[in-house]
């Protein structure tokens, strides 16, 4: 009995050994397993995110921001921009060069969609004006569009001309320094016969032209909400 507990005691010691040693050996392969996938899994994701299912995310649990995406949308040539005037224009008060506000009165729209929106803010300028001679001439005011506001941006454009131009002076000429000439050659035959009337109607003529004269220049004028019709000559590419 003796000799047998002799030889148990070095295996007993063995086994025990045995045991202590495999906890730290698998605890050792867990660890460089888990090291290993978190290494995959930062490789994949990037740092600080985590890849999913459902696409990158941050260690919040958030989605990963992502870029805005820009899109740019032409408005074609040929366009028609229907802009109602802010304020009146007259050849009496503007010059060439001045500059014009007006709002679009209705969208531009572009295979079924809204490329300019109606409100959209346009500026324009004065390319004409002229008023008339007091007895002879036209007088003649003209506008185009220059640019409009979208979303903080102003966008140039090229546009056809809107023109106005007064009336001419020959009849309403005639018709004052006419009746100028009747009035006085009635007056000149009450108060001095046949010569007083030769008298009168000359010197109602020379009344007539210069009323004519005094009151003949004509101003061309666009007043405060008219409506005007614009075509773009250019395309325009605006971002969305």
């Amino acid at each position: 009995m003796r000799v047998h507990f002799v030889w148990c005691v070095p295996l007993l010691l063995a086994g025990l050994m045995g045991c202590q040693n495999k906890p730290a050996t698998e605890s050792a392969g867990t660890a460089g397993t888990k090291a290993a996938t978190e290494s995959v899994s930062g490789a994949a994701g990037g740092p600080g995110t985590e890849q999913g299912s459902t696409g990158a995310r941050t260690q919040s649990g958030k989605p990963a921001a992502t870029a805005p995406v820009v899109r740019s949308v032409e408005v074609p040539t040929g366009a028609v921009l229907r802009v109602r005037l802010d304020q009146s224009i007259s050849t009496e008060t503007n010059q060439p060069g001045d500059k014009f506000t007006g709002t679009l009165a209705e969208p531009v729209m572009e295979s079924g969609a809204a490329v300019l929106a109606k409100g959209t803010r346009f500026t324009g300028r004065v390319t004409g004006s002229k008023s008339s001679g007091r007895l002879t001439g036209q007088g003649y005011l003209s506008l185009v569009l220059e640019s409009f506001q979208l979303d903080g941006n102003t966008y140039e454009v090229t546009t056809t001309s809107i023109s106005r131009a007064t009336r001419g002076h020959k009849k309403r000429n005639t018709a004052l320094i006419g009746g100028g000439t009747g009035l006085g050659a009635i007056v000149g035959a009450i108060a001095g016969g046949g010569k007083g009337a030769a008298i009168g109607a000359a010197a109602g003529a020379g009344a007539g032209t210069a009323g004519a004269a005094a009151t003949g220049k004509q101003e061309a004028v666009f007043q405060a909400e008219t409506l005007l019709e614009f075509t773009l000559k250019k395309p325009v590419n605006v971002q969305r």
